[in-house]
């Protein structure tokens, strides 16, 4: 763990409520568990604000025997500095994962252990590099990510905010896919070309859809706002707005059930 390294002028999240309930989380699982002590001291007790420890943290996973964590580290406060909304909206995808996995108590182990959310913080770095003409490191964020977590994000893939990715292992997102604010992705879904073709051909995923494991959507179509997408389907042609779709290939057989389905994540197809 990076550690006594300096501090960079980043958006003031420490007066966030929300930071300093982590921080407090964090005091409490020391306490609990006092092997731990020393990595959470340094992830997140040491830390001012959401920003820094998500660059001490990033930087750890990402370094390998070519690029060490002291560079990387001043590499994402740098982009933190330069674009004050990505730390915010990682507090965001935060509070997202919290809400919506059962089997998720608060917003502590998902910022330390899971996969799916350190790795959408990471494609986030990536896709700043590849607008700003970085593509070369962006590409390897990419590599890192895949040989870290089973997750393989384009750096041109845009993201938006509250992204869930619940377990994250074998997501595949493609470089012209959008994914809108509010949506939960689980694992093994991909968002995929049906082709070589250089153009526009990755799917568009509109707010508040849910995408069910092992599901595969293909081709540049649309999943209209809160559509849910059943476990294990392939889509081959668009999803209306609020339907659920489901099957080889998938049809609709159902409505949504709810507004935003990413929200419940109910995944029956019984209404």
């Amino acid at each position: 763990m990076i550690d006594c390294l300096p501090r960079y002028e980043t958006p003031a999240l420490d007066s966030d409520p929300a930071w300093r309930a982590l921080q407090d989380l964090a005091r409490a699982e020391a306490q609990r568990e006092p092997l731990l002590r020393p990595f959470l001291d340094a992830a997140v007790l040491a830390q001012p604000d959401l920003a820094h420890a998500l660059a001490v943290l990033l930087a750890d996973l990402l370094a390998d025997g070519h690029l060490d964590a002291s560079r990387l580290y001043r590499l994402i406060l740098d982009i933190y500095a330069e674009q004050p909304a990505l730390p915010r909206i990682a507090l965001e995808d935060l509070d997202a994962v919290a809400a919506r996995d059962p089997a998720t108590r608060d917003a502590l182990a998902p910022l330390l252990y899971y996969r799916g959310y350190r790795a959408l913080q990471a494609q986030r770095i990536a896709h700043w590099l590849w607008r700003h003409e970085r593509r070369a490191l962006a590409l390897w964020v990419q590599s890192r990510n895949v040989a870290l977590f089973s997750i393989d994000i384009h750096p041109a893939a845009r993201i938006g905010a509250r992204v869930m990715l619940d377990h994250g292992t074998g997501i595949v997102i493609g470089e012209t896919a959008v994914v809108e604010d509010d949506v939960s992705i689980l694992h093994g879904v991909t968002l995929g070309g049906t082709g070589k073709a250089a153009q526009d051909r990755h799917p568009k995923v509109r707010r508040g859809v849910m995408i069910g494991a092992g599901a595969k959507v293909l081709g540049n179509i649309e999943v209209g706002e809160g559509a849910r997408v059943a476990a294990g389907s392939i889509v081959l042609k668009p999803v209306p707005p609020h339907a659920t779709v489901a099957g080889v290939p998938a049809r609709e057989v159902a409505r949504a059930g709810s507004a935003w389905p990413a929200l419940d994540m109910r995944q029956t197809l019984a209404e």
